[in-house]
């Protein structure tokens, strides 16, 4: 049985109990428990998930890459390539800064 590709080509990476969407993102992975264990950042979460309600109802959910904590500020980033910033991508975007006030950092 051959391994099914994902909708962008990308190859899943399953490591520390986590399944990343693409090495691309596990690369970042690593980088950011380099740079916790440095003490550059802390409080490093994986695939934090956001419920996105408007005026009570639910319409999605987002999960983002990672979450950490860099100079006191809470910093929120996804991995992206040009082919992943989608439509959907964009609008989810949007919500988390109408709803939470967080900013999405793109890693690319």
């Amino acid at each position: 049985m051959s391994e099914r590709r994902s909708k962008y080509n990308a190859k899943k990476v399953h490591a520390d109990g986590y399944t990343f969407d693409s090495i691309q993102e596990y690369y970042r992975y690593q980088d950011l428990c380099l740079m916790e264990k440095a003490g550059a950042i802390s409080n490093l979460v994986v695939h934090p998930k956001y419920t996105l309600k408007v005026n009570g109802i639910k319409i999605c959910d987002y999960t983002p890459d990672y979450e950490y904590i860099e100079n006191d500020k809470k910093v929120t980033e996804d991995v992206k390539s040009k082919a992943t910033i989608t439509y959907s991508y964009k609008l989810k975007k949007k919500l988390m800064k109408a709803i939470y006030g967080i900013d999405i950092v793109e890693v690319m």
